[in-house]
This record gives C-alpha cells, sequence and structure tokens, in this order.
C-alpha cells in the first residue's frame, strides 16, 4: 500500500481536535471492509492485493486508503474488530443461556476467532511495532469477557473452579493451531473435550 498519508475526513476529525461520530455511510464502508479483509486474509494471506478487498467491500481503492493508509492499519483494525466482536458476545450470551451452555457457547466463538487469526499470523508475528499494542488488547478485553464467564459457570456448578482464564484461553489456542488442518469442525471438538474436562470436580451451588 502506498505511504501513510493524513486520514483526517471530514466525518472523523473536526477543526478542533474532538471526536466527531463517524457519519453512518463511512461506517458501513468501514464494517465491509472489515469483512472483506477478515475473509481475504484467511483465504489468501495478508499479502493479498488490495483491490480484492474493494472489490469485496464493494467499495472503491480511495475508500479503502483514506480509512487505512497502510496495509498495517487495516490488519490492526480487522484483529480489533474480531477480538471485540468475541469480547463482545460474553454478555450477549450470559443473557441468553445459563451459565454452562453460555461458557460452552463463547468457547466455540474464540474457536472460530482463532481460525480467523490464522491470516494474520504472519504480519501479527513478523517484528512489525505496528502490531506491539495487539497482545495487550487481546487480553484487556477478552481476558474480563472470558473471566465472567468462567466464574458464572464456577458458581452456578457447571465447571470446577480455581482455573486461571488465560491459561485456559492459551489451551484453547493451542488445540486450535494443532488441529487446524483438519478443520474448524475438528477444533470444536477438542474444545468440548476440553470443556468436558472442567466439568470434572465441579462443585454443585
Amino acid at each position: 500500500m502506498k505511504k501513510r498519508a493524513s486520514t483526517r475526513t471530514d466525518d472523523q476529525e473536526p477543526e478542533d481536535g474532538k471526536p466527531r461520530r463517524v457519519r453512518a455511510d463511512a461506517q458501513r464502508n468501514i464494517d465491509a471492509l472489515l469483512e472483506a479483509a477478515n475473509a481475504v486474509f484467511v483465504a489468501s494471506g495478508v499479502d493479498a492485493p488490495v483491490r480484492e478487498i474493494a472489490d469485496k467491500a464493494g467499495v472503491g481503492l480511495g475508500t479503502v486508503y483514506r480509512h487505512f493508509p497502510q496495509r498495517s492499519d487495516l490488519i490492526v483494525a480487522v484483529f480489533q474488530n474480531g477480538v471485540d466482536t468475541c469480547a463482545n458476545a460474553a454478555s450477549v450470551l450470559a443473557s441468553r443461556y445459563e451459565p454452562g451452555e453460555a461458557l460452552t457457547r463463547w468457547m466455540h466463538k474464540y474457536v472460530d476467532f482463532i481460525a480467523t487469526k490464522r491470516g494474520l499470523a504472519a504480519a501479527l508475528h513478523s517484528g512489525d511495532p505496528a502490531y506491539n499494542a495487539l497482545p495487550a488488547y487481546f487480553q484487556e478485553r477478552l481476558l474480563p469477557a472470558f473471566q465472567g464467564l468462567l466464574e458464572a459457570a464456577a458458581a452456578a456448578g457447571k465447571v470446577r473452579g480455581g482455573v486461571e482464564p488465560i491459561e485456559l484461553l492459551r489451551a484453547v489456542a493451542c488445540l486450535c493451531t494443532h488441529a487446524c488442518d483438519a478443520g474448524p469442525d475438528h477444533a470444536r471438538r477438542m474444545v468440548d473435550l476440553l470443556i468436558d474436562g472442567l466439568r470434572y470436580g465441579a462443585t454443585a451451588p
């Protein structure tokens, strides 16, 4: 992609420096770009042509560069969007399902997130300082969301207590990494076995 340029647009950064709500049409373009980029990165890797992303999103190249002047800007945004989607799902699932079911469904969503992150792996582990803040963003957003579900399930007697959320997230990521060639369904089955193990020793409320 071309050199970094100013990203200020009338719908993003006003003259006084105060944040302004992104216009609805601009937000739709951003959402479409993030969805398209995620799909393209998974299928073709992060070096896929920008035009392929623009075409899939139904926007022009100028729109891509206006919102994401460098490829790293788009990669960071795709990663953060995936983290946010996964984190935000925790409260939704907790409100709809009993604690054990909510935990299981969220862990399946996390499996899907890990699967889509594979397309970003080469960039995220490249040593580029543009990605230095992403591990902290991952923990700050996902850990509290997951911890709430895990503690609720333990309190309800669905899983045993005393499990560190970060260790469990890492265990799921490892399972997904080693099961990736067998497809996401296989990874979900492996995670279901892990959840079955968590049920051993659970204490009834």
